[in-house]
């Protein structure tokens, strides 16, 4: 039962880049994100600093180096913040 949960398949798209890309609950955002092209600034992949920060519409904030994709959830739209310091 926890592996069906686990290869749940999630559409997941990153804005404002529109890139759509299909993960599995579980997987980790910056995998996910690096696998399709989309660039999500890291400091000190720890979740400490915040640079990873993203806002997910469905979740609210997620600091993507210390989150994995969470089950439960058919799509999510990931909303990439511009920080010029990072």
């Amino acid at each position: 039962y926890l592996l069906l949960l686990m290869m749940q398949a999630i559409t997941i798209r990153f804005l404002p880049e529109d890139v759509t890309v299909t993960a599995n609950a579980g997987d980790l955002w910056l995998d996910v994100a690096h696998s399709c092209g989309v660039e999500i600034p890291t400091g000190c992949l720890q979740g400490s600093c915040g640079a990873c920060t993203v806002e997910i519409a469905q979740l609210g904030e997620v600091r993507t180096c210390v989150s994995a994709i969470p089950t439960g959830h058919p799509y999510l739209e990931v909303y990439l913040f511009a920080d010029p310091t990072w």
